[in-house]
């Protein structure tokens, strides 16, 4: 596995690389726990997709999805 390469000091993080240390930090410091709870939130956001998918019809979100096979 490579080595992670951090900013140079004084360079400011990447917005995502300030998430990933702000969830890190609210899992007290356990990036297992943190990746755990960010999975967990993406299958909440999948399920609620699918939702609005069933809920809205494919012309009206313009092929955003695909219509269900006839």
């Amino acid at each position: 596995m490579g080595k992670r390469h951090n900013a140079p000091s004084g360079e400011a993080m990447s917005k995502l690389e300030g998430a990933a240390q702000q969830a890190i930090e609210s899992a007290g410091g356990d990036a297992v726990v943190a990746l755990l709870k960010a999975l967990a939130r993406n299958a909440e956001l999948e399920h609620e997709l699918a939702l609005s998918r069933a809920a809205v019809s494919n012309g009206f979100s313009r092929g955003w999805h695909r219509a269900p096979p006839l």
